[in-house]
């Protein structure tokens, strides 16, 4: 391959897409409002329950374990109602997503000793808000009763916990670093998808296919101008992933970059592998869209266990290059992870980059058909 060849097709593409309004906004604009989206909507956190209490103790004691639940961050007590009827208006109007009934002799059961009855009421139309209330209840009211009987409660075993790499258990912290994964994906294959469609749908691909330029000069021309721009997305993701989100990067970020470069060499190749194959910029752009969304979102990883998965699925993830990525990105962003620990995916994203562009060179034919 000659240099000068190269420089030539990519300068034609950089002026290309400086003249294009539409491809500059959907490459810088697009992830990031992709990212700002999706970051303050997407949340496994279950914060400010909205949440009644009916309490017929009225005691000193009842009214300190509503104000400990309200005081905990994690309850909003939205009402005090004073019937039982009051309880399945607010869950069934959705009003409410828990509602605690204090019973008469609640107060009198724990100076007594004995276990205190507490019933605790969830809208389980979310499974899993509910299950995460449940587990705040049942914390927040076993300290309360170990307060209240000072601390003489023994339990046959005392696990101390300790929560590495995510210590506070926030699920931005890994669901950004998947997210920067997943924009990438569909990036890397948008951006490509209409290079080689545009110039046939344009008329301008028999003019590339009369000079002296070879396939593999005129794919590397193309696809340098992509990869800068794409480089400089992930900078600019990154970017406000860490300062913006508060997202900690405890890894090298040279090796960070690095192992990227690796993941959009796969990805930008894709696209044009599809823009080969689609010659027309409507369908290349709806297949890459479908080829780089669902599975990067679905099967990568990244909202997904993918431990948890069926079998067949679990082993679809094995062709999806943002699994590794997604790997890469909480590796060394949550735990610091250093080049030996992410060579398998490495080697892997680096295999599915050079076949694709392998197939792309093989599929292109300098002729018109």
């Amino acid at each position: 391959m000659k240099l000068l060849r190269i420089k030539a097709i990519a300068k034609k593409e950089l002026v290309q897409i400086w003249r294009d309004p539409l491809s500059l906004a959907m490459a810088f604009l697009l992830p990031v409002i992709l990212l700002f989206i999706f970051g303050y909507a997407i949340t496994l956190d279950v914060n400010n329950l909205s949440t009644v209490v009916y309490d017929l103790d009225k005691s000193g004691m009842s009214r300190e374990l509503t104000a400990e639940l309200r005081e905990s961050g994690y309850f909003t007590i939205i009402d005090n109602v004073d019937a039982h009827g009051a309880i399945d208006e607010y869950l069934d109007s959705g009003k409410a997503r828990v509602a605690i009934t204090i019973p008469k002799d609640f107060s009198k059961d724990i100076k007594k000793g004995g276990p205190a009855q507490l019933q605790v009421i969830v809208d389980g139309s979310d499974s899993n808000t509910a299950t995460i209330a449940l587990g705040y209840i049942t914390a927040a009211t076993e300290l309360y009763a170990r307060r209240m009987n000072g601390n003489h409660i023994k339990s046959l075993i005392d696990p101390r916990v300790r929560v590495w790499y995510n210590p506070e258990l926030k699920s931005k912290n890994f669901i950004i670093p998947g997210l920067i994964a997943v924009i990438m994906s569909i990036i890397a294959a948008i951006l490509t998808s209409l290079t080689f469609a545009r110039e046939w749908e344009r008329g301008t691909m028999e003019q590339l296919i009369s000079t002296p330029v070879k396939t593999p000069e005129l794919i590397m021309g193309k696809l340098i101008p992509y990869f800068l721009i794409g480089f400089l997305d992930v900078v600019v993701s990154v970017f406000i992933g860490v300062f913006l989100f508060g997202v900690p990067l405890r890894g090298n970020v040279f090796l960070l970059m690095t192992l990227s470069s690796i993941f959009l060499f796969g990805g930008l190749s894709f696209g044009i592998l599809i823009s080969i194959v689609a010659k027309s910029q409507i369908v290349a752009s709806q297949v890459a869209m479908v080829a780089s969304y669902l599975p990067a979102f679905l099967l990568s990883g990244f909202m997904f266990s993918i431990f948890n998965m069926p079998k067949p699925l679990q082993i679809m993830t094995h062709i999806i290059p943002a699994r590794y990525f997604v790997s890469i990105l909480k590796g060394i962003f949550m735990k610091g992870s250093t080049f030996r620990f992410l060579a398998l995916e490495t080697f892997l994203l680096s295999v599915f980059g050079l076949i694709v562009f392998a197939l792309a060179n093989g599929k292109f034919k300098k002729k018109v058909e």
